[in-house]
């Protein structure tokens, strides 16, 4: 197995182990995020109802400049803002393969800036 292919076997790997204890209800939908190399996309997903709630991407996002990083934080206040239009207040995280720090830390932190709470 070659390297690129050892961490895409170890990122789904992880992404898999982390969903398996998560679980959105109504009461408590997921927040999903991934992070590609160019872009942060991040949705509220009832799994009961197999639904997004709300969705937020810096894909087309003339605002979204900068670090990544900070593309992260514009990503975590926008869904937070619209988890409020959607009446949504409590998430249940869902960080996918990647490790809560950084990026991930930035839009969890936004999110809460915000008012959404995990």
């Amino acid at each position: 197995m070659n390297r690129i292919a050892k961490k895409l076997n170890s990122y789904t790997r992880r992404a898999y182990r982390v969903r398996k204890s998560l679980t959105g209800t109504a009461e408590r939908p997921r927040l999903s995020v991934k992070i590609s190399n160019l872009h942060v996309s991040a949705q509220i997903i009832d799994d009961t109802t197999h639904k997004t709630l709300a969705y937020a991407t810096t894909v087309g996002n003339k605002a979204a400049k900068g670090t990544m990083t900070e593309k992260a934080e514009l990503v975590g206040a926008d869904i937070a803002k619209k988890a409020k239009a959607a009446k949504v207040k409590a998430v249940a995280f869902d960080r996918g393969g990647k490790l809560y720090h950084g990026r991930i830390k930035a839009l969890a932190d936004a999110a809460r800036k915000e008012g959404l709470e995990f």
